[in-house]
């Protein structure tokens, strides 16, 4: 990415006191937090956001356009004990935050997400561009470290790549140290240079993992008793609302403080990404037409994305909205940001709101008073994607109940 803000959310989990169990019917579970610190100097990147898209799913055949770029990565496709402060790049963009990895306890910065499955990082015996941009991590040093003959390789649709080998060490997220399995780059292309993480740390589910047989970081908590029960919930502010203070990821429990009446849960419908079903699009609640789709909620996504039909009907309730050839999306009015309009996503019979001013999203280098949209075309069928533009707005519990994995959403609470 190429944006130059820096926030400290904090990333919190549970101390590991019980047998992890099933969470939908339990309302509070306490857990520890770092303030969020703000750094003035940000800057949104709408560009980056959309170069991100095109790379990260490359499966989904999205037909995400966005200025083109030269660089990939400006974003890749991207603990519970104790705490973990991360950083929320953007603001409201992607959240990473410090891990420490081996025996002698090497720190990381990796990008929490819910939208991949792998960790991984550079090693020091990758020697290109990329990883030398970055932290690498130096087997040598750990006592622990165990080698692995397995390989693996990451593509992306622009021609950027990730390879090297897997091993495992000792992976302490916020006080947790559990034998995780890690992979370590021996390759990566250029377009990785600008990316301001280290890494990985995906939350989504074993069965996305690029090498089958791989324990995600959550089964392997759950299974060791490291966590209270089997959730990690997100609260991700709003910088329009409050500055974005106090951000955090809760992992092993639920904070009822944080949202607004009850959770509904949500169940998964295929057990690969955080995918779920949504059954209605609406402005100011009335039905925009049948627009209904499965989507992914990801928390390493910016902005929502959705058909190019449902993108239109959006932007056809918001007077000065217009799609932008030069730009490459939809563009909105940035005074938006004084709207008390909302578009709703229908998920398991409930209606969960996302301001139309949230949507006057990065203003354009012209000053001509626009801004690019958090709502953006892209799909012609398949799957939408519920970014941070979603989240920030909406308490998600990423539920890893064994039987019926689902996730608990709420209205946010300030």
């Amino acid at each position: 990415m190429k944006i130059t803000a820096y926030f400290s959310v904090a990333i919190a989990t549970a101390l590991a006191l019980t047998q992890a169990a099933p969470t939908q019917n339990e309302e509070h579970l306490q857990g520890h937090k770092i303030p969020l610190m703000h750094n003035p100097e940000h800057k949104r990147d709408f560009k980056s956001a959309m170069a991100k898209l095109n790379h990260r799913y490359p499966q989904l055949k999205l037909r995400v356009k966005g200025p083109k770029r030269n660089s990939f990565r400006d974003i890749v496709n991207r603990g519970k004990g104790g705490t973990v402060p991360t950083t929320n790049y953007g603001p409201d963009y992607e959240y990473f935050g410090p891990i420490q990895v081996g025996s002698t306890g090497q720190t990381l910065k990796l990008l929490f997400d819910t939208g991949s499955s792998d960790i991984w990082f550079p090693s020091t015996d990758c020697n290109t561009d990329a990883c030398m941009a970055h932290t690498r991590f130096d087997t040598q040093k750990s006592r622990t470290f165990k080698a692995d003959s397995r390989t693996w390789e990451i593509k992306y649709g622009d021609g950027s790549t990730a390879s090297g080998i897997l091993g495992s060490d000792m992976v302490n997220v916020g006080g947790i140290k559990l034998r995780q399995t890690i992979g370590l780059a021996l390759n990566q292309s250029v377009e990785f240079a600008r990316a301001p993480e280290d890494g990985i740390f995906g939350l989504a589910f074993a069965s996305l993992h690029t090498v089958s047989g791989v324990s995600t970081f959550m089964e392997n908590a759950i299974a060791t008793n490291s966590v209270v029960s089997p959730v990690v919930s997100a609260y991700l502010p709003s910088k329009r609302i409050n500055g974005g203070e106090g951000g955090y990821y809760l992992f092993g429990g639920i904070e009822k403080d944080r949202y607004v009446g009850e959770l509904t849960y949500v169940p998964v419908t295929k057990a690969n990404y955080w995918q779920v079903h949504v059954s209605d699009l609406k402005f100011n609640g009335k039905s925009l037409g049948a627009y209904a789709s499965e989507v992914i909620m990801d928390t390493g996504t910016t902005l929502i994305i959705v058909t190019d039909a449902a993108a239109q009907a959006v932007h056809e309730k918001i007077q000065g909205a217009v799609i932008s050839k030069s730009e490459g999306g939809w563009v909105v009015p940035c005074s938006l940001r004084d709207a008390t309009d909302t578009i709703s996503f229908t998920l398991a019979g409930k209606d969960f709101l996302v301001p139309i001013a949230d949507l006057a999203w990065d203003p354009l280098l012209d000053n001509s008073g626009f801004c690019y949209s958090g709502v953006q075309g892209g799909q012609k069928d398949g799957l939408w994607i519920l970014g941070d533009m979603f989240v920030k707005n909406n308490y998600c519990v990423f539920d890893h109940n064994t039987d019926k994995p689902a996730i608990g959403i709420a209205p946010i609470k300030y």
